[in-house]
């Protein structure tokens, strides 16, 4: 199955999408689990992008999704960060303990 390079931008969008809907749900395990497909993906699109262009139109449609992409991502984050520092004081107080 051939991809375009714009349908691994769709797909992107549509992980952050997925993420961000896992986020809201406190499902952290499933936020990592998309975060990995983000990642596969856009090794993909890296490894595409290099035989391949985008035309005029389709780049104004990549900025449009890159936008949605990195408001997802910031909605991640201030949803993420709670549960991050609830970890990282997991952490230190378990350091805290081996010394």
């Amino acid at each position: 199955m051939s991809h375009r390079l714009l349908d691994y931008y769709k797909a992107i969008e549509d992980a952050s999408v997925r993420m961000l809907e896992a986020a809201r749900r406190e499902d952290w395990d499933e936020v990592v689990r998309c975060e990995g497909a983000c990642a596969v993906l856009i090794e993909q699109l890296r490894f595409k992008g290099r035989s391949e262009k985008l035309e005029r139109t389709e780049r104004a449609e990549k900025a449009r999704i890159m936008q949605r992409i990195l408001r997802n991502d910031a909605e991640i984050r201030v949803l993420a960060e709670p549960w991050l520092s609830d970890v990282a004081q997991l952490f230190d107080a378990r350091l805290q303990t081996m010394h």
